[in-house]
Formats: structure tokens, C-alpha cells, sequence
């Protein structure tokens, strides 16, 4: 089985059930070519890197599939080209590595840095610091002083 991802990015201008029913609609068309869905990560509303089509930002989504052909691909990235509530979108093939990063991020193990057990986190080491100490040449005696 392959492994795609798609990124794409819905024009921010739309209502949030315009943006949902864009998204849907793109997963209906994966389903329609035979395509199964491993992930959907709504990313939400982003800036964008630099203006399209005079818009400074919008709704990321990502979406994850596999499937036995790819001879359909071509179809459907023509419809996302043609899809006018898009601004941009990606298609990329994964290795083995994407599959397994991906696995890993959406399991938690990647990505996002939770709180150390204390068990885990090594005591600090106690540092200790001198006292100045004073010498009287006159009388010859030592005398510690302590700052506050």
C-alpha cells in the first residue's frame, strides 16, 4: 500500500462551515477514488509565509491516506486546482520514515515535550561557597566572615 499526504489551504474568507464542508468534500473525493483515511489534522488558521491571492492567512488542514493505485491522483489534484475556495495545496508521497514520523507524532512520541518525572530529572549538585576570610597580619590570627 502507498502513502500520501495532502496539505492544503482553505481561503480564511469562508464562513467555518464553508471551511469544514471544503475539508469534508476533499475527504469524500479520497474515499470516492478508493483511498483510505489514516489521518485528518486541522491545523487551524496560520499566516501565511507571504500574500496569496491578498490573503495574509489561512485554515491548514493535513490529511494522511493510503491506497493500492495512484492512477487516480492526477484526477484529484486536477479538482483541488480547480476548487477556488483553495489558496494552495501539496501533494507528497512518504517513505518509510514519513509513515513512521507520522505514526509517532500523532502517538505522542514526537512533537510535544511533556513535564520530566522527578524521578527522571538528576538532583542539582549543592555548590559551596567560601566564606572571605581575613587575615590580620599584626596579630597573626584568621577571622571569618560571613556576608549577608
Amino acid at each position: 500500500m502507498r502513502h500520501y499526504e495532502v496539505t492544503f489551504i482553505v481561503d480564511p474568507v469562508l464562513s467555518g462551515d464553508e471551511v469544514k464542508s471544503t475539508a469534508d468534500h476533499i475527504l469524500n473525493e479520497l474515499k470516492n477514488f478508493g483511498a483510505t483515511i489514516v489521518a485528518v489534522d486541522e491545523m487551524g488558521l496560520k499566516q501565511l509565509a507571504y500574500p496569496i491571492n491578498r490573503r495574509s492567512s489561512g485554515v491548514y488542514y493535513c490529511v494522511e491516506f493510503g491506497c493500492l493505485e495512484a492512477e487516480w491522483l492526477v484526477k484529484f489534484e486536477l479538482g483541488l486546482k480547480r476548487n477556488e475556495k483553495l489558496l494552495r495545496f501539496l501533494t507528497v508521497k512518504l517513505d518509510k520514515y514519513g509513515i513512521k514520523y507520522n505514526d509517532d507524532k500523532r502517538n505522542g512520541r514526537i512533537g510535544k515535550r511533556g513535564k520530566k518525572s522527578q524521578s527522571a530529572i538528576a538532583p542539582a549538585p549543592e555548590t559551596v561557597v567560601a566564606a572571605p576570610v581575613v587575615v590580620d597580619l599584626d596579630t597573626a590570627e584568621v577571622e571569618e566572615t560571613a556576608e549577608a
